[in-house]
């Protein structure tokens, strides 16, 4: 199942979209979530500002409506279904996707200001949810058919790199294996012998995550990118253009405790095609 979280925004509508086609591939079903505030149900008919609620009720209805208008109108073949929720909307999300294969919201909604590139939930579930969470902004030219992920060598990273190889599958797509570092990179990938220099190590270090890859994915078509720099800067500039970008939500250098890493934080306001997040444990 794909859980896809509306609020009656243009950027929900897209993430619907998004999220149909998703299921088409997969062979999935769909299931649109909107959530309001408890208290919208809770005032009494004769209370001060009732009509509130009752305007938010007659509201999310309509919100619940037009998405599954939206979900209909793909005719992707997936079988969809709605649900309204009542509570916070990033908590709600949580909960509602905990058995999903994929979390899918939009970039912002109707709580977002004009200046912000991400909102409040999609931030707020990145990185939480218990399944990979997809971050959909519309993109003004079409997409090519490549999957990006970005390799960091860390523990959680094969995960990552499964879920990327198994999306290209699904799209029939060629995928790029991303790894970047800068001069202060970690310690030199366990293995790598010492005459090998920090370049040498590091593209060592990508080709070792991918081992095995070939073989699971044999229809897969897919490419080797490693290259000196910050590692959001140069996904950001690959990606550029492509249909998917897959990363995880911490890397080899972040501090423990952070849900979310320095990258996966900077690719969420800035990625200009699709980004999924693959929640990744805390090994501390």
């Amino acid at each position: 199942m794909i859980v896809v979280g509306v609020d009656g925004s243009q950027g929900g509508l897209v993430a619907v979209s998004w999220a149909m086609r998703e299921a088409g591939l997969r062979g999935v079903k769909v299931r649109i979530v909107h959530v309001v505030p408890g208290w919208a149900y809770e005032l009494p008919d004769d209370a001060p500002y009732a009509y509130v609620g009752r305007w938010m009720r007659q509201s999310a209805a309509s919100v619940l409506a037009d998405a599954l208008r939206q979900a209909r109108d793909e005719r992707r073949g997936a079988e969809v279904e709605s649900e309204l929720l009542r509570g916070d909307p990033r908590l709600s999300l949580i909960r509602a996707s905990k058995d999903a294969d994929l979390l899918v919201v939009g970039s912002h909604g109707l709580g977002g200001f004009g200046g912000l590139l991400l909102g409040s939930v999609a931030l707020g579930v990145s990185g939480q949810a218990t399944c990979p969470v997809a971050v959909i902004r519309r993109m003004r030219t079409q997409p090519r058919n490549e999957v990006v992920v970005g390799v960091d060598g860390s523990p959680g990273g094969a995960a990552v790199i499964e879920f990327a190889f198994a999306e290209a599958g699904l799209r029939g797509a060629d995928l790029r294996a991303v790894h970047a570092w800068s001069e202060s990179a970690g310690s030199r990938p366990e293995g790598t012998p010492a005459r090998i220099d920090q370049a040498g190590a590091e593209r060592h270090l990508l080709a070792q995550a991918l081992t095995g890859q070939s073989e699971r994915h044999p229809e897969v078509r897919h490419v080797e990118h490693g290259e000196r720099g910050h590692p959001a800067e140069v996904l950001l500039r690959v990606s550029a253009g492509a249909g998917l970008l897959v990363v995880g939500s911490r890397g080899r250098s972040d501090v423990a405790g952070l849900l979310l890493g320095s990258v996966s934080h900077s690719l969420l306001h800035h990625a200009a095609c699709p980004l999924v997040v693959i929640a990744v444990a805390d090994s501390a």
